[in-house]
């Protein structure tokens, strides 16, 4: 975390934040809409200041965060996580979204793999391939 700076492009932020692995990455989902700024949608050139508020999503999760902190440079996470504060309500719909996601079952099984001679044959009776 830098003291000297005051606020920071929202894709290098996003980016030092370790929120997305890339500036490139941070870059595609601000203009895909995917992050707003104190409840405006933001592009990727708006300075970030501590106190800002921050929702994005990732996957089928959503981040509220207040901006704790604004580093130009990516560090390593422990650092990265000195930067933001996540809201409690945000860290509750998260842990219930990922209970909900964990209890539905998976639709795509590893099945039995190939289909043996024997199963081939059954497949072609069915489909009346003799």
């Amino acid at each position: 975390m830098s003291d000297t700076l005051h606020s920071v492009r929202l894709d290098k932020w996003l980016w030092a934040a370790r929120f997305y692995k890339t500036r490139a990455v941070a870059a595609e989902a601000i203009d895909g809409g995917k992050v707003d700024v104190n409840g405006e949608r933001a592009k990727r050139s708006r300075h970030l200041a501590p106190g800002d508020r921050i929702s994005l999503r990732l996957g089928q999760y959503e981040w509220h965060v207040l901006v704790r902190g604004v580093s130009e440079r990516r560090g390593p996470a422990p650092e990265a996580q000195l930067l933001y504060e996540e809201t409690p309500e945000s860290v509750a719909r998260r842990a219930a979204l990922k209970v909900q996601l964990d209890s539905m079952p998976s639709f795509f099984g590893h099945g039995e793999g190939k289909p043996t001679k024997q199963d081939r044959r059954a497949i072609r009776r069915l489909k009346g391939d003799h």
